[in-house]
């Protein structure tokens, strides 16, 4: 009977089972999130330049303009901005083992305090920091967690996030230019390679949010599709006023 009981407990746990999304996004979110930076700048860019009534050569040579500049530029945003970060907590990194160095017990008592904070019996508390003051790296690695927030393991690198940024934006960014590479001379296969781009990656960044995937595909498609509008717009505006 005993047996057959734990079977069903079993059983219930393995049912109740359940996993989460990944709130961070990994790598994810920010790849996509750089083709769907690219898709857009540089869809709304060729629709301005095609509004003005150029050739199809001016389109190509623009779009390929943009895509350089773009690219490059979110390399060097984004190597600057994570390397920033990673110098920020790396600093206060070495505060934090400069104080475990030199006051070790006020460490202790720092650490003990916060799990009291979070429920745990004041004893049980001040064991616990005991123990785990004993290695100074992994005081450190807790330390970071519970009062920075981080993982002293599992920095930013600043080269990985700009030559991910550089490739996801150039990639979304050729998408607009790739029908005119091929050939095209009408803006309007651009156009609809483009948006179902934008639909698509709207539909992948669902898998990091609550959204259903055809609810943010097609969010991230009237948004490019908006953008390319107003710009033509402008573009044919500019155009006639220019010529």
């Amino acid at each position: 009977m005993a047996i057959i009981d734990n079977e069903a407990a079993l059983h219930v746990a393995h049912r109740d089972n359940h996993t989460h999304r990944d709130v961070n996004g990994g790598w994810l979110r920010p790849a996509v999130f750089g083709a769907m930076d690219g898709l857009v700048s540089n869809l709304a860019l060729i629709t301005g330049v095609a509004g003005g009534s150029v050739g199809p050569s001016t389109i190509v040579l623009t779009g390929l303009a943009g895509l350089a500049a773009g690219a490059f530029s979110m390399a060097a945003g984004e190597y600057t901005s994570v390397a920033s970060q990673r110098e920020l907590v790396e600093a206060e990194l070495e505060v934090e083992r400069r104080e475990l160095r030199k006051h070790p017990q006020a460490e202790e008592l720092e650490l003990a305090a916060l799990y009291e904070a979070r429920g745990v019996e004041p004893e049980l508390a001040r064991e616990v920091a005991r123990q785990l003051s004993h290695d100074p790296e992994q005081a450190l690695e807790i330390h970071a967690r519970e009062e920075l927030g981080i993982d002293p393991g599992d920095l930013p690198s600043p080269l990985v996030a700009a030559v991910s940024s550089f490739g996801a934006f150039a990639i979304g960014a050729l998408l607009p230019v790739l029908p005119y590479l091929l050939g095209a001379t009408a803006l309007w296969p651009a156009l609809l390679l483009a948006l179902l781009g934008l639909f698509a990656c709207g539909a992948v960044v669902a898998r990091v949010t609550a959204r259903s995937w055809w609810y943010s595909g097609l969010r991230q498609f009237a948004l490019g599709g908006a953008a390319a509008g107003v710009t033509y717009v402008l573009g044919t505006l500019f155009g006639t006023a220019v010529g």
